[in-house]
């Protein structure tokens, strides 16, 4: 599932970045704030009408936020697939 469809609060791994729909710059940001393959995420809160604006995620130890687009080109994975995950 894609960051922006993961519900409040569960937490998750990401799986995938797509690293090529994002400008060098947002890709750069992205990887500083610790956004990679692997990394803990969880989605805190939305904004906007009906959720559709930027988003807060906890990724790791950080509080960070992101614009949908960005969150778009991340792919998570939860429950039995992350724990799956984990350990191969």
């Amino acid at each position: 599932m894609l960051l922006h469809q993961l519900p409040l609060r569960q937490p998750a791994f990401v799986d995938q970045v797509d690293w090529d729909s994002l400008s060098l710059s947002e890709a750069q940001r992205l990887r500083e704030f610790g956004v990679y393959e692997g990394a803990s995420v969880e989605a805190l809160h939305r904004a906007g009408l009906l959720g559709g604006g930027a988003m807060t995620c906890q990724v790791g130890r950080m509080t960070i936020a992101m614009r949908r687009i960005h969150a778009n080109a991340i792919t998570v994975r939860t429950g039995r697939d992350a724990v799956r995950g984990q350990t191969e």
